[in-house]
């Protein structure tokens, strides 16, 4: 019998996705021509395969077993085409999409952006939201290239790669008039604090590390991300728990002072993952190079200053 290859990836994303709208979106098509791809591929593959219901569509049964079988043959066919190509990062052109979580966007993403500004100028970045579920990232799917944070109870369709770990400091304002060249437990306490919310496992990391050491933190005010940090402490007499690559940064501004955490707050990961249908692509695999490289640098920086 003759397959046509063509529509196993549409196959794949409408098990991914559940939805006819939401695969046509993913793949750049029309509804009506996805809805052809399907009749054809329920003629191609003698089954229904996908069921309306109310809110989208589920899998048949034959869907379901169908759906590993397709996937592994596909990234097996992309490891030996993929893997066959040169990739020139000088005269390449490509737009890959990845996720990074707050953090990463933070410290990381600008000093990624400027490699590939020198080194590869013809590759384009997209960021997606690193939130609370990496199936929401495009990740698990394939839809993006990776993702930058910490990666927790990944599926076994990823590849997840451990890049650093990084610690905790707090920062106040500058004349801060109760805090002076450190900050003991009591004050900590005392003090009101900024506390930072990201989405994903950050959050319950910082929250975590305080509740081991028994440190109790009254929040004043919760932001959405660390930009808004430094004008909260700048502006009050608050104080904020933070990465240190962040406070290293923050503490160019003269109206912030860094200062060590009263307590070992221990370390997180920070871990980048990506789809095992990408191990061989070779501009996958540079990128993923370029970024374990940024991140030693800066690493190996952080630990001389």
């Amino acid at each position: 019998m003759r397959y046509d290859l063509n529509l196993l990836p549409i196959f794949v994303a409408l098990m991914e996705e559940r939805s006819v709208t939401r695969a046509a979106e993913r793949l750049g098509m029309t509804q009506p021509a996805l809805s052809n791809a399907l009749s054809r591929l329920r003629a191609m593959l003698q089954d229904q395969l996908f069921i309306r219901e109310r809110y989208g569509i589920q899998p048949t049964p034959i869907a379901l077993e169908l759906a590993p079988v397709i996937a592994d043959a596909l990234a097996k066919l992309d490891d030996a085409v993929l893997g066959q190509q040169d990739f020139d990062p000088a005269t390449a052109e490509r737009l890959l999409t990845i996720a990074p979580n707050g953090y990463v966007e933070f410290v990381l993403v600008p000093a990624i952006v400027a490699r590939l500004q020198q080194v590869a100028p013809g590759i384009r970045l997209r960021l997606t939201p690193y939130g609370t579920d990496l199936a929401e990232t495009g990740v698990v799917s394939g839809t993006t290239a990776l993702v930058l944070g910490r990666i927790t109870d990944p599926p076994d369709n990823l590849v997840v790669q451990h890049l650093m770990d990084e610690g905790l400091d707090c920062v106040v304002r500058t004349d801060h008039p109760e805090v002076r060249d450190t900050i003991t437990r009591e004050q900590f306490e005392r003090l009101r604090h900024v506390n930072v919310m990201p989405p994903g496992r950050l959050r319950a990391g910082l929250f975590q590390a305080l509740a081991q050491q028994h440190l109790r933190r009254d929040v004043a005010i919760s932001v959405t991300n660390f930009f808004a940090v430094a004008e909260m402490v700048a502006v009050t007499d608050y104080c904020a728990t933070l990465p240190k690559l962040i406070c290293r940064r923050l503490d160019l501004d003269p109206r912030i002072k860094v200062l060590p955490a009263p307590v070992d707050l221990g370390t997180f990961p920070i871990e980048m993952a990506w789809h095992v249908r990408y191990r061989h692509d070779p501009a996958h695999r540079w990128l993923r190079t370029t970024i374990g490289e940024i991140i030693a640098e800066i690493s190996a920086s952080a630990a001389r200053s």
